[in-house]
């Protein structure tokens, strides 16, 4: 099913300028196009909309050891609630730990690599809303939403 993402700004790249009125067609686990929500609403007419205040941005990389927390599941799901999608495959030498981010889907990196959002990747996204997380997707389904 075809998802389009959008928000009142849209950056491509953590440290990219925030654009107005720009959206992501999400297909499955990909992005299928990254443009100007009107011209994506107008080639894909009738697609599922999503309309998140805030502004839409790749899923953050988690670069160093998870949060402290009871279980693995709970570490996990601290991340997905700051809009981690990735982490570094050096931070997971406990199976519990492992398991639980290959369950959630989270991206296990071999090294650092910035996130971006282009057709073809994979559909990791975040909304933040003055700082904090409001919405998390891991390869294109809804991980954690706030609230």
């Amino acid at each position: 099913m075809l998802t389009l993402h959008t928000a009142p700004l849209l950056r491509r790249d953590p440290d990219g300028e925030p654009v107005p009125e720009y959206a992501a067609l999400v297909s499955g686990d990909r992005i299928e196009a990254v443009g100007t929500l009107a011209e994506l609403s107008s080639a894909y007419a009738g697609v599922r909309v999503r309309r998140w205040p805030g502004t839409l941005g790749p899923g953050l990389l988690h670069d160093g050891p998870l949060p402290a927390a009871p279980t693995p599941r709970e570490r996990v799901h601290a991340l997905l609630r700051t809009g981690v999608t990735a982490v570094l495959a050096e931070h997971l030498a406990d199976p519990g730990l492992r398991a639980a981010v290959e369950r959630s889907d989270l991206l296990v990196l071999p090294t650092a690599v910035a996130p971006t959002l282009y057709p073809g990747g994979r559909a990791d996204l975040a909304v933040h809303v003055d700082g904090a997380c409001l919405v998390t997707v891991v390869a294109g389904r809804i991980a954690h939403r706030r609230a």
